[in-house]
């Protein structure tokens, strides 16, 4: 019995230390394989022909650990598009698959800072990935070339470091920062982009004292999409977006938000409990949003920008609470890594979800 014994422990040494001998080399070769898989793949090129919506930042400005700031990119076709740069959106369009070095324009919907504070970023890697010889075309309300002129001002003594590291073949300073342009609005919308089949809408929405503040309708082939940006209920939103086959739209949810104010409240954190206060009266609330969607008739209904924080899962039904009894077909409480695909010549709305 002693010997079976001493030949068990003996075993278990010899497996120990073969594991420890074997696991990094396990582990080598697991890396080695998903690099070899991943790094420098055009993952895009292989998708079907169609819009293929990135939500890179399905948040606002309070912490989420599952929402970064506002982002959503946009594929239609072979060209790529962005709406809004909040902070993180940048970092988490490489790992969904989004081809970064092919984006041909960054439409910002309003100036608030958590739409825009990631577009330093944005612009190094449309830069650096793109290999372009021009700037990137920047587009949004007036005040939009200020607020590029100052990105490319801090970014710049950065621009030349890059440039002397990497060379002018990979670092082009031609082609370095953004060049901004502002949208003139007449009329309650009007077509800011239409070239290779894709047609790019801008529309006015409601989000005083921030104006002018629009919305983005896309339409490519037979396939379209819709982009709230932020804004109260508003039914120009759903004229605007008449029919098309996903709205995404900002969702604030009152009640929840008001639970916030008074807690704030309750601590003495009176600053506090007022800021909760007053961004109820300039956003859309999940039942307002599917009211929307109802009279747009959209197919699919996706809520991006929310707020509160939604740091478990099990808050999302409270979240949106009410809201089908407003839209009865799909509703989507979206996350960083949210992919929507609208294949043309279909009527198949695919949600994949890419982090």
């Amino acid at each position: 019995m002693k010997k079976l014994i001493i030949i068990i422990l003996v075993g278990f040494v010899i497996l120990a230390g073969a594991r420890q001998l074997l696991l990094p080399k396990m582990v080598e070769r697991g890396y080695e394989k998903l690099t070899l898989e991943n790094v420098g793949v055009d993952r895009a090129a292989e998708l079907a022909d169609g819009l293929h919506v990135y939500i890179c930042g399905a948040g606002s400005p309070l912490p989420d650990p599952k929402r970064s700031g506002p982002c959503i990119g946009v594929l239609a076709g072979d060209q790529a598009f962005i709406f809004d740069t909040g902070t993180g959106g940048a970092r988490n369009l490489g790992p969904m698959g989004f081809p970064v070095g092919r984006i041909e324009t960054i439409f910002l919907t309003h100036l608030h800072s958590d739409h825009l504070d990631g577009l330093g970023e944005m612009l190094l890697g449309r830069w650096i990935n793109g290999g372009r010889s021009e700037p990137t075309p920047v587009r949004g309300p007036h005040g939009t070339a200020k607020i590029v002129d100052g990105f490319n001002m801090a970014y710049q003594l950065d621009s030349t470091y890059r440039t002397a590291h990497h060379g002018e073949v990979i670092a082009n300073p031609s082609g370095f920062g953004g060049k901004g342009s502002e949208i003139e609005m007449t009329d309650d919308s009007v077509t800011v982009f239409e070239q290779g089949g894709v047609k790019i809408t801008a529309f006015r929405v409601s989000h005083e004292p921030v104006s002018p503040a629009f919305g983005y309708r896309v339409d490519y082939k037979d396939r379209s999409i819709s982009i709230s940006g932020d804004t109260a209920y508003d039914l120009n939103v759903a004229k605007a977006s008449e029919g098309v086959d996903v709205l995404l739209h900002e969702a604030l949810n009152m009640e929840m938000v008001k639970t916030l104010e008074n807690s704030a409240k309750a601590n003495g954190a009176d600053r506090l409990a007022q800021i909760f206060n007053d961004i109820r009266d300039y956003h859309t609330s999940p039942v307002d949003a599917a009211k929307t969607a109802k009279a747009a008739q959209a197919q699919a209904l996706v809520l991006y920008h929310i707020v509160p924080m939604l740091p478990n899962d099990a808050l999302i039904p409270l979240f949106v609470k009410g809201a089908d009894a407003h839209f009865d077909r799909r509703i989507t409480v979206s996350e960083d890594g949210t992919i929507i695909r609208l294949p043309s010549a279909s009527e198949d709305i695919i949600y994949e979800y890419g982090l």
